[in-house]
């Protein structure tokens, strides 16, 4: 394949030239298309000729200089047959073409890019004008790298600069904290723009203010770049912020007022305040300082930041103090001091700052009303906000909030020691009683001892009954000794009860009643199953006096029942009721067996049993007795609770 064909088939426009003459040497047939000459009238012409006019002069004075090695590459504007001018980019080899020194040129249409450029510049240019004349602070910069390419005079002005002074800077500078940048190009290229972001900007002078930035994607100067409008909120954001912070210093006053509610405890209140007015402040340090009466002083609470001293504990020999300093103080003076080397401060009141590495304060004097002396307030302590880590412009809503709070810790101070006085008194009460208790415990010890003393003596004589009935042949006299002895038991049950009580006041009637009457049951040796007894107590309380009267009158009775109700080998039942019926006591004692006597007057007769019943009931028990003798006999006692009336 040799160069003629592959230079009559090249699909671009490609041309041979005299170096010397600018005559045409040869044209391949895509110039002939794009330029509208034909072959013939393209040799006929110069390489000046299809130049545009301007182009023309250029090229001729550049070929007059004849220099081997000049480089005629680049852009040019051509014009076609018809007249009409297009862009082409020509790259241009020097050959040997037969005998003439020739260029071989390669040309490129470029129009339609030329086109669009001028299309962008003149669209850029319009921009600029728009940017210009809008009254919002705007700005450019590229994609890429993030410099800045473009800011309007509303930037400028808001900045407070010039543009030299954004020149090759990225926009990052102008944010106040440098992680905005991560966090809005995260959102803008999620979302390939950005609308309303609120953030803190940064002038060159390092002033601050608050912004709402909007970003958008354009082409600027044929790169790809981002348009950011600033809008300034910065009075809003303060007015916003003055709003939170009041709402914080509303929310610490209710927390401060909530614990003071909740808590009796001053220590809890103080540490809480101290907590929440340092977060709120954003101070590195907050204490409550609290007055001796020779007004050296102990800081009681403190909240401090990591790597400041602690001051907690501290006892502060401040001789400014004990030398009657702090007047103001007494008189409720507040101080703000933003540089405590510019307050003109004591010595020794530096010194002592200086101690804890104070650069700036806030002191607000904790004073607590005397009311019943009518002397006014008096100077407990203060309340006081460190800035260690420098000196501090502070707000005078800053030092009201202090005040307020030094109210309420007035108003802890005063309830604490109200609390701690009905505290004493409660521990002197306590302490009273703990010694009635004593006396008490001492007490039940004594009746235990005399209860089993009693009835260890009961038992004695009990047991000296036995012995002398033993000794008897009268069957008559026997049983006269075996009354004697179960009254005697009775008696001495109920002594027993009373000393393995863990209640030494208190008789478990129902163990009594049922151990009462199993001893009866088993002195009188029945044959089993031929007399039943079924008991119905309740657990009622009884002194010690009616459980002995009780014992005695179911121990005379249940006796009667055995030995008269059922004779020879006749069976029967036997029951025993005990329950409260309000303010009295009933106590039923019946039987089914042959009754008593129709004649017989039971309340004054000679049986000793019934003589016993009827003096214990209506004397030492205060009640009254009835008998019924329907089908056998019922003992109906009633007789008042005793227990109900103490």
């Amino acid at each position: 394949m040799n160069f003629s064909f592959i230079f009559a088939n090249y699909p671009h426009s490609m041309w041979l030239y005299d170096q010397t003459t600018g005559q045409f040497l040869d044209v391949n047939d895509a110039a002939v298309a794009q330029y509208g000459y034909s072959r013939a009238e393209f040799l006929q012409m110069q390489i000046t000729d299809i130049h545009a006019p301007d182009d023309a002069i250029i090229l001729q004075k550049l070929l007059t200089q004849k220099h081997p090695e000049l480089n005629l590459s680049g852009e040019w504007k051509h014009r076609q047959k018809n007249g009409a001018i297009v862009y082409v980019e020509a790259v241009i080899h020097v050959i040997k073409y037969g005998e003439y020194n020739a260029h071989l040129v390669d040309i490129r249409n470029i129009t339609e890019r030329k086109q669009i450029e001028t299309t962008l510049q003149e669209s850029e240019a319009r921009f600029r004008a728009i940017y210009q004349t809008i009254p919002v602070p705007l700005i450019i910069s590229r994609l890429s790298d993030g410099l800045i390419l473009y800011a309007n005079s509303e930037l400028l002005q808001i900045f407070r600069c010039s543009s030299e002074d954004l020149v090759n800077r990225p926009i990052s500078d102008l944010y106040y904290n440098p992680s905005e940048t991560t966090a809005i190009l995260a959102v803008f290229h999620e979302r390939e723009s950005v609308q309303n972001y609120e953030l803190l900007l940064k002038r060159t002078d390092g002033s601050c203010f608050w912004a709402i930035a909007s970003l958008q994607y354009l082409i600027f100067s044929g790169e790809s770049a981002r348009l950011v409008v600033f809008s300034d909120i910065t009075e809003r954001k303060q007015t916003e912020l003055a709003l939170k912070a009041q709402a914080e210093r509303e929310q610490l006053m209710r927390t401060v007022a909530q614990r003071i509610r909740q808590s009796l405890n001053l220590q809890d209140i103080l540490n809480t305040t101290v907590e929440e007015v340092r977060d709120l402040l954003r101070v590195d340090r907050v204490v409550v300082y609290q007055f001796a009466p020779d007004m050296s002083g102990t800081i009681v609470a403190e909240s401090v930041g990591a790597g400041w001293k602690v001051a907690l504990g501290a006892k502060i020999q401040d001789t400014c103090f004990q030398t009657g300093g702090g007047v103001e103080y007494r008189q409720g003076r507040k101080r703000a001091i933003a540089n405590i080397y510019e307050a003109g401060l004591s010595n020794c009141h530096l010194h002592l700052l200086e101690k804890f590495e104070v650069k700036a304060n806030l002191v607000v004097p904790i004073l607590l009303k005397i009311e019943e002396e009518n002397t006014g307030s008096c100077l407990w302590g203060l309340l006081v906000a460190h800035q260690c880590s420098g000196s501090r412009d502070w707000e005078d809503h800053q030092l009201d909030l202090l005040d307020q709070l030094t109210v309420q810790i007035a108003i802890a101070i005063q309830q604490s020691s109200i609390f701690q006085q009905a505290q004493n008194e409660l521990a002197e009460r306590q302490k009273a009683e703990m010694n009635l208790r004593t006396a008490l415990v001492e007490k039940e010890v004594l009746l235990k001892e005399i209860h089993h003393r009693v009835k260890n003596n009961l038992q004695i004589v009990s047991s000296l009954l036995q012995l002398q009935s033993q000794t008897l042949k009268d069957p008559e006299i026997i049983r006269v000794f075996q009354d004697s002895q179960n009254r005697i038991d009775s008696i001495s049950l109920v002594h027993k009860n009373l000393y393995i009580s863990p209640n030494i006041g208190k008789l478990d009637v129902v163990e009594y009643v049922e151990n009462l009457v199993t001893s009866i049951l088993i002195s009188y040796q029945l044959e089993p199953g031929r007399i039943s007894l079924e008991t119905n107590i309740e657990a009622i309380n009884l002194n010690v006096d009616q459980a002995i009267a009780c014992g005695l009158v179911i121990n005379e009775l249940l006796s009667n029942s055995l030995k008269h109700a059922f004779p020879g080998q006749k069976t029967g039942r036997i029951t025993i009721d005990l329950r409260d019926i309000g303010n009295h006591i009933e106590m039923i004692i019946q039987d089914n067996g042959v009754g008593l006597p129709d004649h017989l007057d039971w309340s004054n007769t000679d049986s000793l049993g019934l003589s016993l019943v009827y003096d214990l009931v209506t004397e030492q028990l205060e009640g009254s007795i009835t008998v019924e003798r329907n089908h056998g006999t019922a003992f109906k006692i009633y007789f008042p609770n005793l227990t109900l009336q103490q």
